[in-house]
């Protein structure tokens, strides 16, 4: 547990005041630096102690085998995992003869602190070695936004109290040893010594190291240069093996005495490049890294990092910590996105080897929505990097038997990695999260060129699909049987309400592309009665309800199944991990909000009676076994009034790692929890939707809980840069751009329009539930602000 004890509620950082061996796993993950290329984690910079050590590369992996014990036709012969590529974080210090460690002498003070404007993340040690010299260490940390492939470090020692020699190892390690990061067998074989070496050079004032994957045959490089500062004489030296190189910096400090090191690490890495070129790759970001220098990739660093704040900021007043969770929240998924530029964002970013490094649909259906609004080129990149992997995709859907494209359930290179056919190949939806993704997309940021571009063939290919799997009955209604929804506690059921609507407006969406660029449409071989076909499935889909209830089964059948049967305490650990899957699906139990989740999507196919009544309904049998859920239950508990009880579930979703509530933030962050904690508060407290029809393009009805005295929040809208101030008493909407025009938008259901100098006022319209609280299952009520888990 990560306690305010140890990381207190700051606004722009977060501070730990003091270091806790037991807590090194998920503070690793925590102050991990990445720019969506390039991910370090927070390991110390001496390298130990640590629990994962870890340097990733977006979407550099090993490939590894998947058997079965009993195979079928389709099933996925190939997995894929991160590898945990060359370290270069790693420098050494030895004070006299005594190598610092910070189990050994005394550690009279350490504290880190990751700057969310600046991106630094900074160390402040003070120890005495066990001969009783003194030192004090200072360190910062960077991860270049600007330039993708160079991270630095700045690390200086001080001698306090006498002379002391000094001597500093800055070292590139590969093939380092790793702790157990899975119990499969498989992955822990694909992890053992995953680095070939191919070549190794020294230079001037450090050193490259190339190396290959044994298996997927990826080819990277690692490089570091230096720059030493000292007050008096020293020496330098490098040497270079296959799996290391290290510079050593060796001196004598007196007393107040200062020796700094300057350390520049580039990294790249390629399918079909020669060894030359990515050698001279990396050496030329060291070289330009070292030209601009430390202060200037500091001062480069503060300059993206305001212009991002300055349009995605969440201001939050009365909730100390949530109000920097949200911050924190909002860097990391800047940092999981920035610069991945056509390559996959990973369920846990750059930060650590959970899920083995893969991407899900928690991209397109979290991670896009707020960086369409924050960062759009960011979003903008992943959805390329989806239309690279549509080869793989229309592969994989001919061998499903069906059109189109199938987009993995889990993967790194584009291959489906998901082993477990009923939550990975049957979770359909999936297809529609990633239009959904491309339509968003083009409805907030404006840009009408990703579209033509590859937008286009992703709707159409994805609308085959859905219309090659789903059916007409006798009565015309379509239908799309044995699927599984979101809740993967419920598996290959027919008519999953969530995965019909979301295939509904998949299917509207293609059409209107194609409306739009006809020509481009029919060189993708569209037929003329294609978007008529998709069109009349949309109007026609099924969407089960159930009458006696007054509220919309999950899937058809789902509200005639058992109920759970829930115990009066609530035991640790997911129900996966407690009971069989055969229990799990033929009861009334939801391991995350899954009906919840198609009303916040798909807002105008529910009336407001029917989504206070499903959620009452499903927060009686939600357990959030998964980290999406409460970002999820937020927005839709806001949306019905119950906004004391959407505060719990945003601090849920936005403490899930400043916190460590589900146990497991050593593998890695969860970002798409994070992007959903930003959409509790600026969707569920702030109420914005976007309008498909009429003139406003975008909803706001800011709503606050008690515990939340004022928000404000900054959006990017279609080149405009959009606020909103809320209390509650009232809202206040405007521009910051002289040349953003005016901006029509729906404010509590009017129709207004603001600009530069126009905001708009308006009081708050208060929302009365039309049901009161709903309860939880017996000790699942969401975590309280301020409880210990």
């Amino acid at each position: 547990m990560i306690d305010e004890e140890i990381c207190p509620a700051e606004p722009w950082q977060v501070r730990e005041t003091r270091l806790d061996t037991a807590l090194l796993a998920p503070t690793e993950s925590v102050f991990a630096l990445a720019n969506g290329y390039l991910g370090l984690r927070g390991n110390l910079d001496e390298g130990e102690p640590h629990e994962i050590s870890g340097t990733y590369l977006s979407s550099y992996y090993e490939e590894r085998p998947l058997p079965y014990p009993e195979g079928g036709y389709g099933y996925p012969e190939q997995g894929e995992t991160v590898v945990n590529v060359t370290d270069g974080k790693i420098i050494r210090l030895t004070v006299d003869d005594e190598q610092f460690h910070v189990g050994r002498g005394v550690l009279h003070s350490h504290q880190r602190v990751l700057d969310l404007r600046t991106g630094l993340l900074r160390r402040e040690v003070d120890w005495e070695s066990p001969a009783g010299r003194r030192v004090r260490i200072r360190s910062e940390r960077l991860v270049s936004f600007t330039q993708r492939a160079v991270a630095a470090i700045v690390y200086e020692v001080e001698a306090v109290d006498r002379q002391v020699r000094i001597t500093l190892q800055s070292g590139l390690a590969a093939n380092e040893e790793q702790v157990k990061v899975s119990d499969d067998p498989r992955v822990a074989a694909a992890l053992e010594d995953p680095l070939e070496a191919v070549e190794q050079d020294t230079e001037q004032h450090g050193a490259v190291l190339l190396h290959r994957t044994r298996r997927s045959g990826l080819l990277m490089a690692a490089g570091m240069d230096h720059i030493v500062e000292a007050p008096a004489a020293y020496q330098e030296e490098t040497d270079v093996r296959e799996d290391w190189a290290r510079t050593t910096v060796v001196t004598v400090l007196p007393p107040g005495g200062r020796l700094r090191l300057i350390k520049f690490v580039a990294y790249g890495w390629s399918t079909s490049r020669s060894t030359e070129a990515l050698r001279d790759q990396v050496a030329a970001a060291l070289n330009t890294a070292r030209y601009v220098g430390w202060d200037g990739l500091a001062a480069e660093q503060r300059g993206y990092l305001d212009d991002f704040w300055d349009g995605a900021d969440v201001e939050v007043d009365g909730d100390p910590a949530l109000q920097q969770a949200v911050r924190f929240g909002l860097f990391h998924v800047l940092q999981a996105g920035a610069r991945t530029e056509r390559q996959a964002i990973p369920a846990k970013g750059l930060t650590g080897p959970g899920y083995d490094g893969h991407a899900f649909w928690d991209t397109e259906g979290h991670v896009l929505p707020l960086l369409a609004y924050t960062a759009p080129r960011a979003a903008a990149d992943a959805l390329r990097w989806r239309h690279t992997i549509l080869p793989q995709a229309r592969q994989r859907a001919g061998m499903l038997g069906l059109s189109g494209a199938a987009f993995p359930w889990r993967t790194i290179g584009g291959s489906e990695c998901s082993a477990y056919w009923p939550a990975g190949t049957a979770a359909l939806h999936l297809n529609a999260v990633v239009a959904l993704a491309v339509d968003r997309y083009r409805r907030i940021t404006g840009d009408t060129a990703l579209e033509p571009e590859c937008g286009l063939e992703i709707l159409v290919e994805t609308a085959r699909l859905w219309v090659s799997h789903g059916h007409h009955d006798t009565a015309g209604r379509w239908h799309v049987d044995g699927v599984t929804g979101p809740d993967e506690y419920s598996a290959v059921a027919d008519d999953n309400v969530f995965t019909n609507l979301m295939a509904a407006r998949n299917l509207r969406a293609a059409a209107d592309a194609c409306a739009r660029h006809p020509e481009l449409a029919a060189r993708l071989g569209v037929a003329t009665d294609e978007p008529e076909n998709w069109r009349a499935c949309a109007k026609t889909v099924h969407i089960p309800y159930d009458e006696s209830l007054g509220v919309h089964p999950q899937s058809e059948g789902f509200t005639r199944y058992a109920a759970w049967p829930f115990p009066d305490e609530r035991a640790d650990g997911p129900l996966m991990l407690r009971a069989p899957y055969f229990q799990l699906y033929r009861r009334q139990v939801c391991k995350q909000a899954d009906l919840v989740l198609a009303m916040h999507w798909c807002p105008d196919a529910f009336t407001p009676e029917q989504k206070a009544r499903n959620v009452d309904y499903y927060e009686r049998i939600t357990v959030r076994d998964s980290s999406l859920s409460a970002c999820t239950q937020a927005v839709m508990c806001a949306e019905v009034g119950h906004l004391e009880l959407a505060h719990d579930y945003a601090w849920e979703a936005a403490m899930v790692d400043l916190r460590d509530l589900h146990g497991n933030t050593r593998d890695g962050l969860h970002i798409a929890s994070l992007a959903g904690a930003w959409s509790a508060l600026v969707e569920g407290f702030g109420g914005l939707r976007e309008c498909e029809t009429g003139p406003a393009e975008i909803e706001l009805a800011p709503r606050l809980p008690s515990g939340i005295t004022r928000m404000r929040f900054n959006l990017r809208y279609r080149g405009r840069r959009l606020w909103v101030e809320a209390d509650h008493q009232s809202t206040r909407v405007g521009l910051r751009d002289r040349d953003g025009g005016r901006l029509p938008i729906l404010l509590y259901g009017d129709q207004v329009e603001v600009g530069m100098d126009e905001p708009v006022t308006r009081p708050v319209v208060r929302l009365d539930p039309l049901l009161p609280v709903p309860q939880q299952p017996p000790g699942y009520a969401p975590r309280r602000r301020g409880e210990r888990p």
